[in-house]
């Protein structure tokens, strides 16, 4: 009989709970601990930051990390929150992709309020001022709602419920698309925005996306200083401790597959890996679709054939390791990098970074040329007699 990690009873539920069951299922493999800790450690002591950058690989797991984080946090503030109910322990939004080139910010400040749970943001008046024939003076306004409002009083707005909601930590998932504008908006507008609400708000913002949000880094040395980032990678099939670690999360995943018979994945090793590209995130939206396609066709486990059916093409797969592997090379630490860090600073090249400090060689001094007419630098006689 099959090892099941899965409740027994399952196996007595229609093919739709079968397949709930799965979907809300998560493993705390080793990559995903190591960047849980790292967040929450981030938006528990905020050194100076407001911005944080989580990025990695499209299907590593972003979303299945914030969700953790979330939970962690609305469980962590459980007493502050019967104190004051008035409190938000943490708020979460996805940045919709624009129809057009630009990125929307009214319709982003109006998802935000919402993700805030802000009440009655349709029934609430931005407050303008205008005079009457009588030179007497009234006031109008608009819903926030009313796609014609005013940018800046739902802006506005979200600043106010950040203050008085007070989140611990404010998501942003697909941040990526904040980049889609116009090309006459620069884009570090763009970001300074968010910082801007975030400092304001005093409010820790969240950014994940893929490695599409690297070019938001660096974009000033203001951004830089408030700014964290952590790497949320894959698992690498030339590091024996990764392929190990993404064996173990296929064995598990395949144990929780709510099916009869015994789900044997670990002979298609190197094919998980390929199609996957060592995201577990991949291999369990794969598995998705194969238990489905197991439980359609009455079959009592995923075999190859099922993962060959349920399978990205050789060119998503193919797609997915050149964007990946491109963000990687950006984001490693290389050696040129630091030589050009340690040359701005004059202070040699990495070479002589583990020299003593005594045997470094301090660069020479820039030749000044002299203008014409100009003595050089010399000493002159003081006190000498003419006859001397």
């Amino acid at each position: 009989m099959p090892d099941y990690a899965f409740p027994r009873e399952l196996l007595d539920q229609p093919p739709e709970a079968r397949l709930g069951y799965f979907k809300s299922f998560t493993i705390a493999h080793p990559l995903l601990k190591e960047a849980d800790a790292a967040l929450k450690q981030a938006i528990q002591e905020p050194a100076g930051w407001s911005l944080i950058f989580v990025y990695g690989p499209t299907g590593v797991g972003k979303t299945t990390l914030r969700r953790r984080v979330e939970k962690h946090l609305k469980e962590s503030m459980m007493e502050v929150l019967r104190q004051d109910p008035g409190l938000v322990p943490v708020a979460s939004m996805e940045a919709a992709a624009p129809d057009s080139s630009q990125f929307s910010w009214k319709d982003y400040y109006r998802r935000a309020l919402i993700a805030l749970d802000e009440p009655l943001i349709d029934r609430k008046l931005t407050c303008q001022v205008r005079s009457s024939f009588r030179d007497a003076r009234d006031t109008f306004g608009r819903a926030l709602t009313d796609p014609r409002a005013a940018g800046l009083e739902i802006r506005l707005a979200l600043e106010s419920a950040l203050i008085h909601r007070r989140p611990a930590a404010f998501f942003i998932d697909e941040a990526q698309h904040l980049a889609k504008m116009k090309s006459g908006r620069k884009l570090q507008d763009q970001l300074d925005s968010i910082k801007s609400l975030a400092s304001l708000a005093n409010t820790v913002h969240v950014l994940v996306g893929t490695y599409e949000l690297l070019p938001f880094r660096n974009l000033s040395a203001q951004l830089s200083r408030r700014s964290i980032d952590i790497h949320f990678p894959r698992y690498r099939a030339e590091n024996s401790e990764d392929y190990t670690a993404f064996r173990n999360a296929v064995f598990t995943l395949q144990r929780h597959l709510p099916l009869t018979g015994d789900s044997d994945l670990l002979p298609h090793l190197e094919y998980c890996y390929e199609r996957s590209i060592g995201c577990v995130g991949l291999v369990k939206d794969w598995l998705t679709r194969a238990l489905a396609l197991a439980m359609n066709q009455n079959v009592n486990a995923v075999n190859v054939r099922t993962l060959e059916k349920t399978a990205w093409s050789l060119d998503q797969s193919e797609r997915m390791a050149r964007e990946t592997v491109d963000g990687e090379s950006d984001v490693s630490e290389k050696e040129e990098k630091r030589d050009r860090l340690r040359h701005l600073l004059r202070l040699g090249t990495t070479s002589s970074a583990t020299a003593p400090a005594a045997a470094r060689v301090n660069p020479p001094a820039r030749h000044v040329r002299q203008r014409v007419g100009q003595r050089k630098p010399v000493r002159d006689l003081v006190g000498v007699a003419k006859e001397a």
